[in-house]
């Protein structure tokens, strides 16, 4: 009867149920939340510069699912090369609004094409990191014993 007990106890043990949530919940929500953001982000009818503010709201929540990112240890490569190519796309579009604001021109389209350049590379960088988020581990348990 014992044996029987501790054999039933170590099935229990094995079960997926002991597991550890893999699906990040923290970074699940970071994430549809930026999503949702960059969604309502440049609208058809708002001007490049009103566009480049919404931009500016979307570092923050990036930079906090990039960290959550980071503290679970999902990083690689095209995560990074996302990441920095999100900060070139932010750099030339800070560059060409302060170009437009010395211009007076709201409607630049230099800066209509650097924003949506940067709000894809905010897609990327979301594809990204949704794609680390879910990835099965290396050794996802299916190997056998």
């Amino acid at each position: 009867m014992a044996a029987v007990a501790a054999c039933t106890a170590l099935l229990a043990g094995c079960g997926n149920d002991t597991a550890p949530d893999r699906g990040y919940p923290e970074l699940a929500k970071t994430l549809r939340s930026l999503s949702r953001d960059l969604d309502e982000a440049c609208g058809p009818a708002e001007t490049p510069e009103s566009c480049a503010q919404d931009l500016d709201q979307l570092m923050a929540p990036a930079e906090r699912a990039f960290a959550q990112v980071l503290d679970h240890k999902l990083l690689d490569g095209a995560a990074v090369a996302a990441m920095d190519e999100l900060d070139r796309a932010r750099e030339l579009r800070v560059a060409a609004a302060r170009e437009a604001r010395s211009r007076q021109d709201p409607g630049d389209l230099r800066l209509a094409r650097a924003a949506a350049a940067e709000k894809l590379a905010y897609q990327r960088l979301l594809a990204e990191l949704e794609r680390l988020r879910t990835a099965p581990p290396p050794g996802d348990g299916t190997d056998p014993v």
